[in-house]
């Protein structure tokens, strides 16, 4: 049996690996004549950390959120994508896109990309992806690097 997926969510934040799960989750939500979901957390941790918080950091990094979505909804309408949404989230990416984002889109599928972190980093701070893939309401794809770290 194959999985149709038809409401794709792709995390996106502007890196490579963001990148890499946005093409990828372009190509299966054109396959499945699907909707494909945008998402870009705002982690408002930063934010406390910072002594003298004022609001134009957030005014700031929802301006730059605005503007990274509408780049990328463009590209998967030029892509053949037909139904775009995005969203805008703020707190903790690890469960801003498990909780909220994916509720919202009602998310068959979860894609985001593999950050790459070593053992060390991922003890300390843990990693995204491994969040989403353990407390994900639906189905997750974790998209490497394109270039295998393996010889063939």
């Amino acid at each position: 049996m194959l999985q149709q997926y038809k409401r794709v969510l792709v995390a996106v934040d502007g890196s490579k690996e963001a990148e890499r799960a946005f093409q990828k989750a372009i190509q299966v939500a054109k396959r499945n004549d699907g909707s494909l979901g945008l998402v870009h957390v705002i982690d408002t941790r930063a934010f406390s950390s910072v002594a003298n918080y004022d609001t134009s950091m957030a005014d700031k990094a929802t301006e730059y959120a605005d503007e990274l979505l509408s780049g990328y909804k463009e590209d998967a309408l030029k892509g053949g994508v037909t139904k775009v949404e995005t969203y805008i989230e703020y707190g903790s990416p690890k469960t801003a896109i498990t909780k909220e984002a994916a509720k919202a889109f009602q998310a068959d599928l979860i894609m985001c990309g593999a950050t790459g972190l070593n053992a060390v980093e991922r003890l300390l701070i843990g990693s995204v992806s491994e969040y989403i893939i353990r407390h994900s309401p639906c189905d997750v794809l974790v998209v490497r690097n394109d270039e295998p770290e393996y010889a063939e």
